[in-house]
Formats: C-alpha cells, structure tokens, sequence
C-alpha cells in the first residue's frame, strides 16, 4: 500500500476505535426488562431496526438507506458532549454548541469524503428538512417513548415529568410520521391513566 492508502487506513481505524466510546455513555431510558438504562450505542441500533421495521410509515419514496445512515451516526457527538436528556431544560441550552464541536472533532478523524458524508448525514438529521431526516426523528422520539411505557414511566417518573412536556417535546414525531404521532399519543394518554405520568 501507498502512503496516502496507509494514511487513510490509520485515519478509519482510529475513527472506528474512538466511536467504541459511545457504548459507555449511559441515557435515561431504561431497558424493557427494567434491569439497567440503555447506552448510546444501543440505542442507535435499535433505532436502525425501528427505522428498518417501521419505514412503511414514513411516507412513499422515503430513502431508507439515508435514514439508516442518520440513526446510526446522529448519536456519535455524544461521546464528547454527554446524552442530553430530552427534558433538561438547562441542557438544551448548550446543547447545540457542544455538539456541534464534537461533530467537527469526531468526524473529522476519518479521510475528508467520508468525514463529509457522514457529517453531513448528522447536519440533515439536526436540521429536519428531508422527510427521510423527518422520520429518523420520529423514531429516535418514539423509541424512549415506548419504552417508558412499556417500563411504567421508569425515567418519567425518575424525573417527575408531565403529561404536557411529553406532548411538548415528542409532537414532532407527527412531522415523520403522523401514524406513529397516534400510537405515541395513545400510550402517553395510557401512561397517564396509570399514573406513570403526572397531569
């Protein structure tokens, strides 16, 4: 191999070791066994099959390979700037910046093409202009969402939230997928009747 093929190799390799960090960093949602939360690196799968699963859903002419490439990078910036939990207000205020600077380091580890490609992948899933970056959205919201439904509200109730700041925070995964958008509003309202949620 050349110099510029080995160059390339090592910039990948170190790209894909660092990434490796993503398993430690821990959300809120809990697991639906109840046994521990899940990590980042987790939950991006998980999404990926969401997204495999539920693409019906997400309108005619949607670029399922794009919304994969989303959920599976749009979760890499949180190896420097933390998972900021949906509904910590304080958080939300910085969130942006820290993530964008950890965009521009750990995508700028690989080669420039692919640097490139993939920060543009997590740009388009930020910004929520394509319906393919509308519906990885709709999912990443859904997917905690069920699971605290699923779990009885377990970070729901581990933060104190309200039926409101669910609405408030998960309404635009009506914007993805108005069907989905109607499964989540049927569980939040059968959270609340349960008590899992406060009014």
């Amino acid at each position: 191999m050349g110099d510029a093929t080995e160059r390339r190799l090592h910039e990948q390799i170190e790209f894909l070791c660092a990434i490796d960090e993503l398993k430690s960093v821990q959300r809120q949602t809990t697991l639906l066994d109840g046994s521990r939360r899940e990590n980042s690196a987790e939950h991006s799968w998980h999404l990926a099959l969401y997204a495999m699963v539920l693409a019906e859903h997400g309108g005619e002419g949607l670029d399922l390979c794009r919304v994969l490439r989303m959920v599976l990078v749009h979760d890499i910036v949180e190896i420097d700037a933390g998972d900021t939990y949906i509904y910590d207000e304080q958080g939300q205020e910085t969130k942006a910046e820290r993530e964008r600077q950890a965009a521009d380091r750990l995508f700028g580890l690989l080669p420039a093409d692919q640097a490139g490609m993939l920060r543009a992948a997590w740009d388009e899933f930020e910004e929520r202009r394509t319906a393919e970056a509308r519906f990885a959205y709709a999912v990443d919201r859904l997917q905690p969402l069920l699971h605290n439904h699923r779990t009885h509200g377990a970070a729901w109730r581990r933060h104190g939230i309200t039926v409101d700041q669910v609405y408030d925070k998960n309404h635009p995964i009506g914007d993805g997928a108005p069907r989905l958008w109607e499964l989540a509003r049927e569980l939040v309202e059968k959270s609340a009747q349960r008590g899992d949620l406060k009014r």
